[in-house]
């Protein structure tokens, strides 16, 4: 695998929303970010991606795009960002911006104006219904109808997204000149929202129900579809390899045994996301149906994913995103620093790139509510809704929500304890969790203990010249896989290893190492208990241990 300038690097996600308001309007802001690219910087990052920030009515939270060309002004303006990209190239640090062209808005030009009615899907119905049974992702027929005519759009997302026709060269064309015209400005590269979507099985036809509204997942239309890659290497062509652009795929539904057609040095992007444990637990028949995750699921899964890429390419490693609940809340059984500590050791030690979401780095959870007319986003609503129509009470439907919301990831920082969590001198747009008086970042940076300090010290050691070549390099392998509750690897490369130990559980765990043989480079307890051959972890313990005797 060639090297690239972004494989040692670590990332950072910022949903712009609720990252930090300078103008008291309630929503964070360009200005926001470049206030804190110095916090970002002292933490150790050096990528961003941010989350769109162009011109949309926010339906689905700027995933509904109006002009690709504009930044939306509650985010500030083109000469705010260009401020920002300046700002970072000071501190050595890169911009990604959020690629979403599997659809646009339906306040787009293309779709308002009848010149441009063959940019997307429209089909005449069948029998006065929609012309199949495709369900939207976020529930419901994917197709809307046109006014009192009997042609229908389609969504596979909400009636607000129409799905752009990339069998229409024009519109591939258009969507090739808008991403140049962003590589030209000089962000890094982008992060492809839903990019799997763009190749639809045709011509349309129905498929077998899996719920009882008697629709399909899109699911069942994509892994149907063929022509995918065709597009894909033709949009790297195009555009990314012009630039030596990074181009970060969010992939599902995706052939695994392609891999490398998808990430490395022959793939159509440079890497995707690992969503192996975002999916554990998860029915097709919706939330109210999912299962929490166990320590031995998360486990295999991690492997899985670790077997699935080997030497192909690198996976961004995740624990949550904009589109996740928090992962304390959703992958533990007990929450508490430990335990943060834990998930994020497996994470940063992981072969593949450190990817943060916002937050995460001072160990923020779900919050609670308590009715859905305080829910913004409009997948959970959509949830809610199947969950009553499956017979589950609002109390239930509630609980639920409160486990998987996107919502949860989208409450704003909180900075300080000070009156909304000092994330704006106005009315935040949406509440903040109100557990911000505890946790928050100036109350984590003073803590030499917190979350925030432990983050800091696991990437100051992927950074660390003597341990960075196998941190970054060094290839996984999976070890101790019969200790039940353990999550155990090693990082390989030369005659350097690096041994991970990490107690997924509230019990101790013994493991047969000795102490002789290792350095301990990282511990989330203040101390260790060895004996003889073996070392007991506490309740979610995790080590960082390199191996003394190399051979």
């Amino acid at each position: 695998m060639k090297q690239q300038w972004w494989h040692d690097k670590i990332f950072y996600q910022i949903y712009p929303k609720s990252f930090y308001d300078t103008n008291g309007d309630g929503i964070g802001d360009i200005n926001g970010i470049i206030s804190k690219l110095d916090y970002l910087k002292d933490l150790g990052i050096d990528v961003i991606w941010i989350s769109p920030m162009y011109k949309s009515p926010f339906i689905d939270q700027g995933y509904d795009i109006a002009n690709y060309r504009e930044i939306d002004p509650m985010f500030g303006s083109l000469e705010d960002l260009d401020r920002l990209l300046a700002e970072a190239k000071k501190r050595d640090m890169f911009i990604l911006m959020d690629l979403v062209v599997n659809h646009c808005s339906s306040e787009h030009e293309w779709f308002i104006n009848p010149e441009y009615k063959d940019y997307f899907y429209i089909e005449s119905g069948v029998d006065g219904k929609a012309p199949n049974n495709l369900r939207s992702y976020f529930g419901g027929s994917a197709w809307t109808r046109i006014g009192e005519t009997d042609e229908y759009y389609l969504h596979l997302f909400d009636a607000s997204q129409p799905d752009l026709n990339w069998e229409n060269p024009k519109v591939v064309a258009e969507i090739y000149d808008m991403v140049n015209w962003w590589l030209k400005r000089g962000i890094a590269g982008f992060r492809i929202d839903a990019i799997v979507n763009i190749q639809k099985e045709l011509p349309f036809k129905n498929y077998a129900p899996d719920r009882i509204d008697g629709l399909a997942h899109p699911g069942k239309m994509l892994a149907n579809a063929s022509g995918l890659l065709d597009k894909l290497y033709d949009l790297k062509r195009n555009t990314f390899d012009k630039f030596n652009a990074l181009a970060i795929a969010e992939l599902f539904d995706y052939d695994s045994n392609q891999i490398a057609s998808y990430i490395g040095d022959n793939g159509c992007f440079d890497t995707i996301f690992d969503f192996e444990t975002t999916v554990i637990g998860a029915s097709v028949h919706g939330w109210h149906a999912n299962t929490k995750p166990t320590a031995e699921q998360y486990k295999k899964a991690i492997y899985n994913s670790q077997r699935k890429v080997a030497d192909v390419g690198f996976l961004c490693n995740i624990i949550e995103n904009h589109d996740e609940p928090r992962g304390a809340t959703r992958y533990l059984n007990h929450t508490n620093d430990y335990s943060k500590k834990m998930l994020a050791t497996i994470t940063i030690m992981l072969r593949g790139i450190p990817f943060l979401y916002q937050g995460q780095e001072i160990g923020m959870e779900n919050t609670t509510y308590n009715n859905i007319s305080e829910l913004n986003d409009i997948f959970t609503i959509g949830e809610y809704n199947i969950a009553l129509e499956h017979g589950k009470t609002e109390q239930e439907a509630m609980a639920m929500v409160n486990l998987y919301s996107r919502d949860h990831s989208r409450t704003p920082i909180p900075w300080n304890s000070s009156t909304n969590g000092g994330f704006t001198s106005g009315q935040p747009w949406l509440a903040l969790n109100p557990n911000y008086t505890e946790i928050n970042v100036e109350e984590q940076i003073g803590d030499e203990n917190s979350v925030f300090n432990f983050y800091k010290q696991l990437i100051a050691l992927r950074k660390n010249p003597k341990y960075k070549e196998v941190l970054v390099n060094g290839s996984f392998v999976e070890t101790f896989e019969f200790i039940e509750n353990l999550v155990a690897f090693l990082r390989i490369l030369d005659n350097h290893t690096i041994l991970t130990l990490a107690n997924f559980s509230n019990h101790r765990i013994d493991v047969p190492i000795n102490k002789q043989d290792y350095e301990v480079l990282i511990n989330n307890y203040e101390s260790i208990c060895f004996n003889d051959d073996i070392v007991t972890l506490g309740p979610y313990q995790s080590l960082v241990l390199y191996q003394k005797t190399q051979g």
